[in-house]
């Protein structure tokens, strides 16, 4: 008789110990996962920045709230209005999963089936790693909410632009999360990364065809009608009708302040661009010129 009541309290005494751990687990990990999700937001933060998001769905021009949409683009699919990115549930993207924030910027697809035009650059997002998408996502339900007026009905897009813009995106090759190169130095697998996917370089810099898909043989080489209608510069390095002269500091140079080697500073949409790529460290702009630098040269005809 007497061994059961030492069993039961030697249980009750383990059982209590056992609680004890855990709730000294509990409280040891809250600290530790709030950590981990500031570095994700801060992550997030850097990789929005670097690609420009607050530019793009930040009306500025009518003053309107950071991401909350509004900006109107004259595109050559017709005119398109940006979304609200916020996490208001009604007008922004708080009702938005990790999947549906997944599928929307790798595939193209809103949550309710739709399809995004490729004015949204889904088709160069397709390449973003998952934690990269976790932490974008992390960034954007940080911010401040905004609720404004649906957007939907604010662009005017033809159907003939439609059909044309669904020909792009079928035509387009999606190739899915960036795989590294385990033959190529780690700068320059991340120059590659950055000039894939986060900064689209290949949105401006590649010509497209007929139908508005991004030329596979001249990635790259420039185009005399850029997204805004105007030339694009040639960024591979030919040394005729590309970059094949400027060095790895001056292309750093470009993406930090606008400056180009022969004393002149971008204009237009690069000069929006350069608002973005300045936000990127040292590091990372070095990493991009690396890989340029390193690309087979394509010689563009000069304009006439």
């Amino acid at each position: 008789m007497a061994a059961t009541p030492v069993t039961t309290i030697s249980a009750k005494r383990s059982s209590s110990r056992g609680i004890g751990l855990a709730i000294a687990l509990a409280l040891a990990e809250v600290p530790a996962g709030a950590a981990a999700q500031a570095e994700a937001v801060a992550r997030g933060a850097y990789l929005a920045a670097a690609a420009g998001c607050d530019q793009c769905h930040t009306d500025a021009e009518h003053d309107g709230k950071p991401f909350a949409g509004g900006r109107v683009f004259d595109t050559e699919w017709g005119k398109v209005v940006a979304t609200n990115i916020t996490g208001d549930r009604a007008t922004g993207i708080g009702r938005w999963s990790a999947a549906d924030f997944t599928r929307a910027l790798r595939w193209g697809i809103a949550p309710d089936d739709s399809h995004y035009l490729p004015v949204f650059p889904f088709l160069f997002y397709n390449r973003l790693i998952e934690r990269d998408l976790a932490d974008i996502k992390a960034f954007l339900d940080s911010l401040p909410v905004v609720s404004r007026p649906d957007l939907t009905g604010a662009g005017s897009m033809a159907l003939v632009g439609r059909a044309r813009a669904a020909l792009a995106v079928v035509a387009t090759p999606l190739p899915g999360p960036w795989q590294p190169d385990p033959d190529k130095e780690p700068v320059w697998n991340r120059g590659a990364y950055l000039v894939a996917a986060i900064g689209r370089c290949g949105y401006c810099h590649t010509p497209r065809d007929a139908i508005g898909a991004p030329v596979a043989a001249r990635p790259l080489a420039g185009t005399r009608e850029g997204p805004d209608g105007k030339r694009v510069p040639n960024i591979t390095p030919d040394r005729e009708t590309g970059i094949g002269n400027w060095t790895v500091d001056d292309i750093v140079g470009v993406l930090t302040d606008g400056h180009t080697p022969d004393f002149d500073f971008v204009g237009g949409a690069m000069a929006e661009i350069v608002k973005n790529t300045a936000r990127l460290s040292e590091a990372d702009r070095r990493a991009i010129a690396v890989y340029l630098q390193s690309l087979p040269p394509v010689s563009t005809p000069r304009p006439k």
